[in-house]
């Protein structure tokens, strides 16, 4: 393989309705393992699906060296086609089949070629990504989200490709998937980029590319390498912004005091040229060169006062925006040791079969603990907080809940109408509170001036998520008992830390569904629940790393 895998030239794309998404956007990817961060919207799964050829650029061009894998974000992926249809291995399965029934056909040795342990070499991936027990002949319509991802990532791995494309390869993947994921990753030789917003699985890459701008930069080392270089980039910016605004009023004085200046020899040249008794056409010809010599003065200064705001202005495009949510929410104080939520044999039964093993679960809330809930997908966690919220009754046992408030976020992001304002929402959730209190909130929720006019329906991932906490946390009375159903799904990693900055400030319990380890040790998880097959049990804090 050469040093450069993936070049991109002079490359430039817009959306049907002329949206521009790149413009002259060109670069290289190296052979390695690459990780490509952007906030939401800034066309990360668009380049993939350029290099890709998936879509076709309004100019530049793609290069792709050797045989490309790609894993789209989402999976078209038919729920009727079986295992081995999705990794590509159903001909050569059946050919081989065929063969070992006796049939010698030509033709069931073209299909099978070289590939005689292809069976083999699909059961050893599979394996390789914990889907052993998933039988080639397996509808697809019968495995979970995640073990379609799974799967498909597999399917690109028979392929032995060299330049392999993974969007969000982590979505929809439990905990011991993702590790799977992590370790095959760890080990692949060739070139890979992939896009992610899942901090442990970036640590893992050789180099991180930034796409801000239109513009695509790469930095050496693991995304917490490129976070202290993206800080050390802000706090030299932010040293230069100030240098450039003191020049700027330094120049702007100056400016001043010449004109000043100026004036006060103008007034006097002009009482000592009267006084002087000299002819008319004299005294005029004077006063017009004393006028010029002041303006050429002033052009000067008014010069250097433009250049000065020129490199202030280029100092502050390179300072990004604060997007940190800086929050204090003292009305959510909970009392220590208050018992919030007691559940005891809570069940659920679906077709009168129940969900959860022997006589239910037992669970006990106080304030202002902390809890992360985990375990496989499908066994139950959004239903658990179904049950704790109140929003569905338990079949058997009791759910018994203290006096206050319990605040529900789902992973639709579904409370708030889509078709008002984030102004107009807040003020439903708050009506007590003044108007200019509810505006003043929702900037320190980044909602400002117009931005707190939209209606929510036209809002990104990040935005709404951003504009139902403020709706939430500001809410009269403030929640005591916070649920949360995997609120990192589909956010870009600015607005997964404005997340950790809410969460942070609140004083309230909490109980988080999660698949992201990091995530969870950021907002100070204290107590770490597991359910599983066996029930719910409390369990060790994972490593961070």
């Amino acid at each position: 393989m050469s040093d450069v895998c993936v070049v991109c030239t002079n490359l430039s794309f817009s959306w049907p309705d002329d949206t521009p998404v790149f413009r002259d956007l060109s670069f290289t990817v190296p052979p390695g393992r690459t990780g490509l961060v952007a906030p939401n919207g800034a066309g990360k799964s668009t380049l993939l699906r350029l290099i890709a050829r998936e879509l076709a650029p309004a100019g530049g061009g793609v290069t792709v060296e050797g045989v490309l894998g790609y894993l789209p974000q989402d999976l078209p992926l038919a729920g009727e086609l079986t295992v081995a249809e999705v990794l590509g291995v159903a001909p050569a399965i059946a050919a081989l089949r065929a063969i070992e029934a006796g049939d010698a056909s030509e033709e069931n040795f073209t299909v099978v070629g070289d590939d005689w342990d292809v069976e083999e070499r699909s059961r050893v991936e599979l394996a390789r990504l914990g889907l052993d027990e998933v039988a080639l002949d397996r509808p697809l319509h019968t495995l979970s989200g995640g073990q379609v991802v799974s799967l498909g990532l597999a399917a690109q791995l028979l392929r032995r490709p060299d330049v392999l494309l993974l969007d969000e390869p982590t979505n929809n993947l439990d905990v011991n998937a993702r590790h799977r994921l992590y370790s095959v990753l760890e080990n692949w030789s060739g070139c890979l980029l992939l896009v992610s917003h899942d901090r442990m699985l970036l640590d893992r890459m050789d180099r991180i590319a930034e796409l801000d701008g239109g513009q695509l930069r790469l930095f050496g080392g693991n995304f917490t390498a490129y976070q202290e270089a993206a800080r050390a980039a802000r706090e030299l910016a932010e040293r230069t912004v100030r240098s450039a605004e003191l020049e700027v009023k330094r120049e702007k004085r100056e400016m001043q005091q010449a004109r000043e200046r100026a004036e006060r020899r103008a007034g006097n040249a002009a009482r000592n040229l009267g006084n002087a008794g000299l002819a008319r056409i004299v005294a005029g010809g004077l006063k017009r060169s004393a006028q010029e010599s002041a303006g050429r003065a002033q052009q000067a200064h008014a010069s250097r006062v433009s250049d000065a705001q020129g490199r202030l202005d280029e100092a502050s495009r390179a300072l990004r925006d604060d997007q940190a949510l800086t929050l204090d929410l003292p009305e959510t104080d909970v009392p220590a040791g208050r018992t919030l939520v007691e559940g005891q044999r809570m069940q659920v039964r679906h077709d009168g079969r129940p969900l959860f093993p022997g006589d239910g679960l037992e669970l006990t809330i106080r304030g202002p603990e902390r809890l992360a809930l985990t375990g496989p997908n499908g066994v139950g966690k959004s239903t658990l907080l179904r049950l704790l919220t109140g929003e569905i009754a338990s079949d058997g046992g009791q759910v018994r809940r203290a006096d206050g408030r319990v605040a529900y976020l789902s992973q639709r992001l579904d409370l708030l109408d889509l078709d008002r304002t984030v102004a107009e929402n807040l003020a439903a959730y708050a009506p007590e509170r003044p108007q200019s209190q509810r505006l003043n909130l929702l900037a320190r929720f980044l909602f400002r001036g117009t931005r707190a006019q939209l209606p929510v329906g036209v809002l990104s991932g990040g935005e709404r998520l951003r504009a139902t906490l403020a709706c939430v946390l500001y809410a009269q009375p403030a929640p005591h008992l916070l649920l949360l159903d995997e609120p990192t799904n589909n956010l870009d990693l600015v607005s997964v830390g404005q997340l950790e900055n809410a969460l942070n400030a609140y004083r309230g319990a909490f109980v988080v569904v999660s698949h992201d380890e990091r995530f969870l040790h950021d907002i100070g998880v204290q107590r770490w629940l597991c359910l599983d097959g066996d029930g719910l049990r409390e369990v060790p804090a994972p490593d961070a790393d």
